[in-house]
């Protein structure tokens, strides 16, 4: 029985998502073409593939089996591919990374446009997500994140600065108001402003080392934002005068240098190791993800 290689592919990228939308989202088609492929599929092989729900899509037991086996075939069918770009001029095709949007924002400006110029052939979608993922169930190529939420079985390589800190700061109007801190306990009895991850856990508490003296501090405040879709919040209600703010020292950089933001508790400011382009060791890397690779690579030996 022949099954149309699209109708398959439009079943694994709606198991995967664990639904229409997200499937669609991430295979960059519509909702209602997954839709129409999956129920074409069914109607071939004579078997449901997808329980669905008005909350959620779940693989039925045939389904199940269809995607274990289905998985390392698409892959080795898109290796197979991927073997006509050795013999073009410039690597092509598309490649999608997941990263947090701390990364969007402090990492990736440097690396993507002079990327996309050396590679026109190559499309590039960054999809932004704060939590840790199974790159290749998200339906990326890759992923950045930092060394302590990547898993044993991923190869990653060094991308960005070696070395971050995490800040924290307040207008310089609040400070007058309610005092410049001269040790991190103070931060009890100020508003902070805090963050919550997709998962429920929060950014507290913070953490701050001095001489080898570390300080935590879970401090409270009026405002708790998401991490990453409405970290842009935060600092603007800190600018304004709402409490002090807690994040990358180079997101808060421009604000220190306009004087919308005052550092609070420099000496104190942890530094940690920078992030990672992690990508799985057991799968052929493609042509436009081994471009990326050897681009971030060769700009970091220049820097």
């Amino acid at each position: 029985m022949k099954a149309d290689l699209g109708d398959l592919n439009a079943f694994v990228a709606v198991a995967r998502a664990g639904g229409f939308r997200e499937g669609a989202r991430v295979s960059g088609s519509s909702a209602s073409f997954l839709s129409e492929a999956v129920r074409r599929l069914e109607a071939q092989l004579g078997v449901r593939l997808l329980n669905r729900t008005t909350r959620s899509v779940v693989p039925t037991e045939a389904g199940k089996g269809l995607l274990e086996r289905l998985g390392p075939a698409l892959s080795e069918v898109e290796s197979a591919l991927d073997v006509v770009n050795s013999f073009r001029d410039r690597p092509a095709g598309a490649l999608r990374l997941n990263v947090p949007v701390s990364a969007a924002r402090l990492v990736l400006p440097a690396i993507v446009p002079p990327f996309l110029a050396a590679y026109p052939d190559i499309r590039l979608e960054v999809v932004t997500d704060e939590s840790f993922v199974d790159v290749i169930a998200a339906g990326c190529d890759a992923g950045i994140r930092y060394d302590e939420r990547l898993e044993q079985d991923m190869i990653a390589i060094p991308i960005g600065p070696r070395v971050q800190r995490f800040a924290i700061a307040a207008s310089p109007d609040y400070l007058d108001r309610r005092g410049r801190l001269q040790h991190p306990s103070e931060l009890l009895g100020h508003a902070c402003i805090l963050g919550r991850f997709d998962s429920g856990a929060m950014t507290a508490p913070w953490e701050f080392e001095r001489d080898g003296e570390i300080v935590r501090v879970d401090p409270t405040g009026p405002l708790i934002v998401r991490v990453g879709g409405a970290t842009d919040l935060a600092v603007d209600a800190a600018i304004s005068g709402t409490g002090i703010v807690c994040l990358f020292e180079d997101w808060l950089r421009p604000h220190f240098d306009s004087g919308a933001l005052e550092p609070i508790l420099e000496p104190w400011w942890q530094r940690f190791s920078g992030p990672f382009l992690y990508y799985p060791g057991r799968r052929l890397v493609l042509a436009p993800l081994r471009a990326f690779i050897d681009f971030v690579k060769a700009s970091a030996n220049q820097a």
